[in-house]
Parts: C-alpha cells; structure tokens; sequence
C-alpha cells in the first residue's frame, strides 16, 4: 500500500483559497463590505471557527480589512502594498532564503535595466548619473546605502511598471542593502562595485537594453556570489552549533 503524497490542505486554507476565489472572479470587490463571519461559512460550507482564522490571515496579508464596529472590508491593494511584505522578507532573511531573493532579483533586476535603456527620458538619465556620482562620493555607509537604494529605484521607475517597482522596492530595503555593503566594505570591492554601476549607467544612457541587461546581470551576479557565501558561512555556524551541542 503506498501512502499517499497529495498534499493535505487544511480547512483554514481550504477558506482562504475560496475568498480568494471571489475576489479574483470579481464577486467580492475593493470597498465591499463581507458578509457576516456566520453567513460567509454557510455559504461555503465550512465552520465558523475555520473562516475566522481565514478572514484573520487575510486581513495580516493587506487582503481584508477589520473596520472596528463596521465589519471586515475589502482592501484597494495597490503594488506599493507588495513593497511592505517583500521588505519585510528582504529584511529578516538569512542563509538560503537570502540566496534565493537575490537569485529573484537577479531575474527581475536585468530585465528592468533593459526596459529603462528604452523608456527611460532625459531628466531621468540626469537623476540617475546624479544618484551614481552621490553613491561614489559617498563618506559613510549610509550615504552609500541611500544613493544606491535611489539609483535602483530610478532604474525600475524608468521600466514603467508599477508592480515590478513594488516587488524590486522590497527586494531592496534599505537594511538589505545595508547588510550586502557592509559586506562589500569587508571585502574592500567597493570600487568593483561602482565600476558595475557605472556600466548600468552607460549602457541606459547608450539607450541599448542589451547591454544595459548583461550590466545589471553582471552587478547582481556579484550580491549573488555575497549571498551564496553567507548561505556557506551560516550552514557551517549552525553545524559548528549542533556538533558542539552534541559533545558531552
């Protein structure tokens, strides 16, 4: 008898997928009122306790809104809403976790640099050449940090498209960046990575979305070889520990 390796959703989740459901068919709306926690789970047959869990895990997603004495809402989720979730990723994660959001941005990243090489107009090229000499002339690592968080922004703002902006803007909290250039500081590579900078710049302002793709690969490629040495470093800490903890 072979076990089955289906796997088993829980009747919370079972809720969830099923507002879910209405909202991306258009039946429940931003702004609308939900039907009462009772009516809600008669309607789809589940219980009370089940859809009360499913309503509270929306309303921690940005999904749903509890109004105090009004009911639970529909919340107008705007792509800035992503950036909070994604920053807040970006922010606490370490190890693998970390690796694999860079290994996202590292897809996300070249493709906006290429849509800004064809899109991106004149005072937005100025802004970004600005940006890029600040983060060179940086004295402090929060300067440093400030105006390449900016240069980045710039670059997704060029792309045109919201959602990306939101989803990179998260990627790229400032504590995330904070962390990657201390690291480059302790490597002494800073002047690899303006150099890396100075590329993307050129090829935008080149208007070539080729080059400009490879660029930004390029510069991520480098924050993934970081990342992929903190995953080393924190997986030969965590058996440094066990091995310890073992030792009588």
């Amino acid at each position: 008898m072979t076990e089955d390796s289906t796997p088993r959703i829980t009747v919370t989740e079972r809720a969830i997928a099923q507002i879910k459901a209405k909202l991306a068919s258009g039946e429940l709306i931003p702004g609308q009122r939900l039907p009462t926690e009772r009516d809600l789970a008669a309607e789809l047959g589940l219980s009370r306790s089940s859809m009360r869990e499913a309503i509270r895990a929306l309303t921690v997603l940005g999904v749903l809104e509890a109004r105090h004495g009004a009911g639970v809402y529909v919340t107008q989720l705007e792509p800035s809403d992503l950036l909070e979730t994604f920053g807040a990723v970006a922010e606490i994660s370490r190890g693998e976790t970390l690796l694999h959001l860079v290994q996202v941005r590292k897809i996300l990243e070249p493709a906006a640099a290429a849509t800004a090489a064809a899109r991106i107009t004149e005072d937005g090229l100025a802004r970004l050449r600005a940006e890029m000499r600040a983060m060179e002339r940086g004295t402090t690592s929060e300067e440093i940090v400030g105006h390449d968080l900016e240069f980045h922004r710039l670059i997704t703002e060029a792309a045109g498209n919201p959602v990306l902006s939101a989803i990179l803007g998260g990627l790229n909290s400032r504590t995330f960046r904070a962390r990657v250039w201390r690291g480059y500081q302790e490597e002494n590579v800073f002047t690899r990575t303006f150099t890396e900078h100075e590329a993307i710049y050129r090829a935008i302002a080149e208007r070539d979305p080729e080059a400009a793709r490879i660029a930004a690969a390029v510069h991520i490629g480098a924050v993934e070889s970081w990342a992929r040495s903190q995953a080393a470093d924190g997986l030969a800490a965590e058996g440094a520990v066990r091995d310890g903890g073992g030792r009588s």
